[in-house]
């Protein structure tokens, strides 16, 4: 317990009293009657206030929240006390979140019951917990107050900001891809399933023409094909100390897990089956390709609480478990970002996983190595900038470009342009039959 204000102000107004009974204008016996009758008072206003029964407190909490736009948790108070209570609320949400509405302060009603709620916004993604809830109690006479921690503990877990795969939910294939920047080419006649006939239309490829169909109607058909299902593509991110990079105050790890799941939405509704293949150092955490309705809520679980390293991602490891983990053919899809000292161990492990499977290598751009070559100004330190970024950016090109020499699809993008170009390669990818 600790004295309240009102306490503390009845004790200096005793010390006046003091004061006049050392000058002689107060009888000594009145102040000390005066502090004996403080004492008792303070005395048993602590003492009721320590018979005070706890009202119970109960959270209302989603146990997955997304990451960035703000949550609602609710908090439902019951009396257990034949008096009024005046309290100050606090719920101890996780540090760092931004928080709207909280502390409370309220009087709760003998035998009644009040809910509230607040709003947080979580800023990173992983596994948290509200320790319970904060609630400093008045005594009746207003001399002290007691802090408890009550109602329980919740455990919650922060996904990346899935309102943007729900939108693409809604959307066709063709309007999802291109709502996130992806610029597509509608081809008629291209795949590999056979999917319906049609009538002919101008431009069609005299192979595609069902000369039996066309015989038994007395017109010309031709069939229809879509692109083939059932194939498997494996997100394969870099979790090291590359991605610890920002662009629009996210890291880039964001950016990636963001697209990746963007690119993943798209696949499986493709019919195709995706995976993932998360390394850090020498360490890697596997999920097996899925496929169907399911494959995303597997995703979202494995990959919810990954984090970037600031540690070195060994390119060769990583390679060597991915061709023990994924035995059949599949996609590929290896986000970076690359530089000019990785040239050697990269395209070691590219090739190796070339030999099984076709490789996209995703290079990330950094916002701020662009526009230090872009803006030399006049002052020799920032010329000297200028170079240093344009000299870097030119090796990474010329890592680019080698491996373009040897087959592999490399896309060279920045963080805002990444969910766009993932789409628009894996679309092209499927409709040339690449895969």
């Amino acid at each position: 317990m600790r004295p309240a204000p009102a306490l503390l102000w009845l004790l200096l107004g005793w010390s006046a009293l003091g004061v006049l009974a050392s000058l002689g204008w107060l009888p000594l016996a009145a102040w000390l009657a005066g502090g004996a009758a403080l004492a008792l008072l303070a005395f048993v206003d602590g003492w009721r206030l320590r018979r005070m029964p706890s009202p119970t407190v109960q959270r209302e909490l989603a146990p997955v929240l997304p990451l960035g736009p703000e949550a609602r948790v609710g908090l439902r108070l019951r009396a257990t006390a034949r008096r009024p209570q005046w309290l100050r609320l606090h719920d101890l949400h996780p540090g760092g979140w931004a928080v709207r509405g909280m502390p409370r302060r309220l009087t709760l009603p003998p035998g009644g019951e009040l809910a509230l709620d607040y709003a947080v916004a979580p800023d990173a993604r992983g596994q948290f917990t509200f320790d319970g809830c904060h609630v400093q109690l008045r005594s009746p006479w207003h001399c002290w107050t007691a802090r408890r921690v009550l109602g329980g503990v919740s455990t919650v877990k922060v996904y990346p900001n899935f309102a943007a795969l729900a939108e693409l939910a809604g959307l066709s294939v063709e309007l999802a891809s291109r709502s996130v920047g992806a610029r597509l080419q509608r081809r008629r006649g291209e795949g590999t399933e056979f999917q319906e006939l049609r009538d002919y239309r101008v431009g069609d490829s005299l192979r595609k023409i069902d000369w039996k169909a066309t015989a038994r109607s007395s017109r010309l058909i031709s069939r229809e094909y879509r692109d083939e299902r059932n194939q498997q593509v494996v997100l394969m991110l870099d979790c090291g100390r590359r991605m610890l990079a920002q662009d629009d105050q996210l890291a880039h790890f964001d950016h990636v897990l963001n697209a990746s799941l963007a690119l993943a939405s798209i696949a499986l509704r493709q019919g195709d089956a995706v995976g993932l293949l998360a390394c850090t150092g020498q360490e890697q955490r596997w999920l097996p390709p899925q496929q169907g309705s399911g494959g995303m809520d597997m995703l979202l679980g494995a990959g919810y609480d990954l984090q970037p390293m600031p540690l070195a991602t060994d390119y060769l490891a990583a390679a060597s478990a991915l061709q023990a983990y994924q035995r059949r053919r599949a996609l590929v899809v290896l986000i970076t970002n690359v530089r000019d000292e990785d040239d050697m161990e990269l395209r070691m492990a590219v090739t190796m996983l070339s030999k099984r499977h076709l490789v996209m290598l995703v290079s990330l751009r950094e916002l701020a190595l662009d526009r230090a070559a872009a803006e030399p100004g006049d002052e020799l330190e920032g010329s000297i900038r200028s170079a240093a970024a344009l000299h870097y950016l030119a090796e990474r090109e010329r890592v680019h470009e080698a491996l373009r020499q040897e087959g592999v699809n490399v896309l060279d993008v920045r963080c805002s342009e990444l969910s766009g170009a993932l789409i628009e390669r894996y679309l092209a990818i499927k409709r040339g039959s690449r895969l």
